[in-house]
């Protein structure tokens, strides 16, 4: 990390109740904001759970969704983030980093490189072997799908991040076809550490990202 970058004080935030997607998105929206608008500001990086819900990327396509639009099975968001549909529920822990990447590299792939490291290092602390798919962003475990990203910038501050499936319900996801990837199966953490929960992973995730 750059001396300028640590030179910039990040709060992070752990809200201690699951959050309704809306919310989180509008926290993100108002600090992207407060960046653009004041430069030399704190940076905030938030680890939460989400109430139920479904979000598609912009561009996403809707032959990925397996349900009417017209009638969700839950929440429904239209986001501005890259990547197809997912979904989000209690169980999955969540990192969403709002950063200015002038600070480190102005370089996207390298900032989605990184973000996959940190899930990468995690999986490593948990003594879980996991995989990266050259071209597809995210993480598998023995060809599972665990952990999920999508971000969007603007003018290098970045919003949205990563989401690893911990001891959640994986049910919502036979309503979609996850991030567009068909054939692709979706797991959890505990399908391999049973017992493991989210507040077990979030100090592991906290240690790595400051990494």
């Amino acid at each position: 990390t750059s001396a300028l970058a640590k030179s910039f004080t990040t709060f992070l935030f752990e809200p201690p109740d699951t959050v309704e997607y809306g919310i989180a998105w509008q926290w993100q929206k108002e600090w992207q904001k407060k960046l653009l608008s004041e430069p030399s500001s704190e940076q905030a990086v938030w680890l939460l759970q989400h109430t139920p819900c479904y979000t598609m990327g912009r561009g996403a396509s809707e032959e990925n969704i397996l349900f009417d639009l017209n009638d969700p099975p839950e929440s429904l968001f239209r986001i501005d983030r890259g990547g197809e549909v997912t979904h989000h529920m209690p169980g999955q822990l969540v990192v969403y980093p709002v950063l200015d990447l002038k600070r480190y590299r102005k370089d996207l792939d390298w900032y989605l490189r990184q973000l996959e490291e940190v899930l990468v290092d995690v999986m490593n602390l948990l003594d879980i072997p996991s995989e990266r798919i050259p071209g597809i962003t995210g993480l598998w475990v023995e060809g599972k799908k665990v952990a999920s990203l999508g971000i969007s910038c603007r003018r290098w501050i970045t919003q949205h991040g990563a989401a690893i499936n911990v001891n959640c319900d994986l049910d919502g996801f036979s309503k979609v076809i996850p991030c567009g990837l068909t054939g692709h199966k979706v797991g959890k953490l505990n399908d391999w550490l049973p017992g493991l929960t989210v507040e077990e992973v979030k100090p592991l995730l906290r240690e790595c990202f400051s990494k």
